[in-house]
This record gives structure tokens, sequence and C-alpha cells, in this order.
């Protein structure tokens, strides 16, 4: 090898170490960021009966959200996604993520991608439903995160309802 180029390679290699750990910090506090923000549109939906956490709750989401729901079909508005909520959840059930099932993943220059499973139970948490995947994508615009797409798919029985 050119002894130059295995110079420069030395002179920079202690460079790239930094760089990697200020990346890795980086995607450790948009994970911690993104955890936050579902435990906080999850919190207020789980009291959406409160007439202030179901407008909490509302306040996470992007005017124009599209959500998808594999048994549900699709609402293109914030107001139609939230008359379902309000119809449909409020009062009835909450949602839990499951323990260490959430991943978070960059998207220059938008926001980010996180992924998990959650299952939903009765309001006491004690009969849980069934399990579910889901996908929610996090736009941060002027210092405000908001979920633009959801996708809530793969629904099926939980673990203790199969047995």
């Amino acid at each position: 090898m050119n002894t130059k180029l295995l110079s420069l390679l030395l002179l920079l290699s202690p460079l790239a170490i930094p760089a990697a750990q200020a990346a890795e910090a980086s995607k450790d506090n948009l994970h911690d960021t993104i955890a936050a923000l579902d435990h906080g549109m999850f919190d207020s939906f789980n009291h959406c009966s409160d007439p202030a956490q179901f407008e909490k709750h509302a306040g996470y989401f992007d005017p124009a959200v599209e959500f998808y729901h594999d048994n549900g079909g699709v609402t293109w508005t914030r107001e139609a996604m939230l008359a379902n909520t309000r119809n449909n959840v409020c009062g009835h059930y909450t949602r839990q993520l499951l323990p260490g099932t959430l991943e978070v993943f960059p998207i220059k220059d938008f926001g980010a991608i996180a992924r998990g499973q959650h299952q939903f139970c009765d309001l006491n948490g004690e009969h849980c439903d069934g399990l579910a995947d889901f996908v929610i994508i996090w736009r941060l615009r002027d210092g405000q995160w908001q979920a633009t797409r959801v996708l809530s798919y793969a629904h099926r029985a939980s673990r203790s309802q199969e047995s």
C-alpha cells in the first residue's frame, strides 16, 4: 500500500470513531424521542373518554394524517380518524406497546419511522383481545412532531387466546 495513503488513513481513522459514536448517540436520542411520543400519544388514547385527553391525543396527528387499518379500512383525515377513535375506542379498550418491540428509523430531512407490536386490552388491562403490528411515520416540522401516516395491520389472536 502507498505510504502516503496509509498515513492519511491512519490520520483520519480517529475522526471516524467519534463520528460513528455521534451517529449512534443521535440514533439513541431519536429512539428516546419517538418512544416518548408513542407513550404520550397512547396514554392520551387510553384516557380519551376525558375530553382534555382526547384533545391532547388529536394534537399528535397531522390534519392530513392517513390511517390504514387492515380490518377497519382507510381514513384520510385527522377528523375522520378521531371520529372512529371516539366511537370505537374511548371507554372500551386501551392500547399497550409490547415491550422491546419498538424500532425507530430516521428519515433524512423529515422525521422517523416507528415500527412495533401492540395489543388492545379491556379498560382494566386484564383481558387483551389480540396483537397487531404497527408503523407510524413521524414528521418533525417547526420543532413539533406529528404522525402523518399510521398503519395498524396483521391483527391476530394473542398467545393467551390461542392456548
